[in-house]
């Protein structure tokens, strides 16, 4: 089982989950960012963990939902409207000084952001566990488990530099409205349509998104 082809297996999904994993932790810094100070940890956890559990679950399936058509376009514009939320939220803390979210709300966010955002991360994952068919299911366990304290430190440190630096919530609402934006130009029966105007389409819904977000705030605040 653990042969140097699972080793190696197993350091390709490590870096995956590097690289694949930022964008989770900034949903789950902005989500809990809001939150009372002695609910932030506990919204970390159990929003990672629940990340985590809904990742297991997409693995299972993540081939046949991947097949389904519009589901990626349907997934990127829930993600624009996550973005905008979590924008708006934590401008109201910052403009208003109140706690804009609830630990239910922000877990809820979450993990819907999460489904919407794991479904390729899962996909990849799978691909390179297949390297070893015979070791698969270890392989995806080991990669799910190590995903987990990545995403969690990932989603501390960066909520911790928001508290610092407020206007990096607006690099984290652009994060999320490209990633939306690259979901739906990929769809497998609207891409095809967009792919010419794949980058234009990621500028446009990256300025929408900062500017709704920017306006609301200031508005709320009757700057």
């Amino acid at each position: 089982m653990f042969s140097a082809a699972w080793f190696a297996a197993l350091g390709s999904i490590l870096l995956l989950d590097l690289i694949l994993s930022g964008d989770n932790a900034i949903v789950i810094a902005m989500a809990c960012k809001s939150l009372p100070d002695n609910e932030r940890l506990k919204g970390i956890i159990i929003g990672g963990a629940g990340a985590v559990i809904v990742r297991v679950c997409l693995t299972l399936f993540a081939t046949e939902l991947l097949g389904l058509p519009y589901l990626q376009f349907i997934g990127g514009a829930l993600l624009i409207y996550i973005a905008i939320k979590l924008l708006v939220d934590n401008g109201d803390e910052e403009t208003n000084g109140k706690q804009a979210t609830t630990l239910f709300a922000a877990v809820r966010t979450i993990m819907i952001a999460d489904f919407i955002m794991s479904l390729d991360n899962v996909l990849a994952l799978a691909g390179v566990a297949n390297m070893v068919p015979e070791s698969k299911w270890s392989l995806i366990i080991c990669g799910l488990m190590i995903s987990l304290p990545i995403v969690l430190c990932g989603a501390q440190l960066f909520m911790l530099i928001m508290k610092k630096l407020p206007w990096l919530i607006y690099l984290g609402g652009g994060i999320l409205a490209y990633t939306a934006a690259e979901m739906m130009t990929m769809d497998k029966v609207v891409g095809v349509y967009l792919a010419d105007w794949s980058l234009i389409i990621k500028v446009i819904l990256v300025v929408m998104v900062l500017s709704i977000g920017w306006f609301k705030n200031h508005k709320s605040c009757n700057c």
